[in-house]
């Protein structure tokens, strides 16, 4: 008895389809639905990236081309490198504006940051204040 490997491949590529549809589906669904901004951010990345994964997975296995393949891995690898720089910055963006609620963070480290910086810039701004104009004649 000899096993059908492309039917296989199929059917996992199937599966595989299936489950990066629905990921993608309840990363849409939690953008909508969720409340506050680090909640939608989580249901834009953490899900769509899985999602998109499985889908090209998917796809690499019912095309078995390895032109399409290499190509899809390197989508695969775009979207790891590029969607937690992209959650990163609208996280921080969010969180300077005013828009993050901090009663809901359990630990919060960037206020304590932003605090220290501020009070850095503060400090430079004063001591350059203080400082007699340079004479720039010569």
């Amino acid at each position: 008895m000899s096993i059908d490997w492309i039917g296989v491949a199929d059917v996992v590529a199937a599966i595989c389809m299936l489950l990066g549809a629905f990921l993608a589906f309840a990363a849409g669904i939690g953008i909508v639905r969720f409340p506050d901004l680090l909640a939608r951010m989580h249901a834009a990345t953490k899900p769509q990236v899985l999602g998109l994964v499985l889908m090209l997975v998917g796809v690499g296995l019912r095309v078995h081309v390895w032109s399409v393949v290499g190509m899809l891995v390197l989508v695969v690898v775009f979207q790891l490198l590029t969607a937690p720089v992209a959650a990163h910055m609208v996280g921080r963006a969010g969180f300077r504006t005013g828009k993050v609620v901090h009663d809901d963070l359990v630990v919060d480290d960037l206020t304590a940051d932003q605090e220290a910086a501020l009070a850095e810039e503060d400090e430079s701004e004063a001591a350059q204040e203080d400082r007699p104009p340079s004479d720039a004649s010569g």
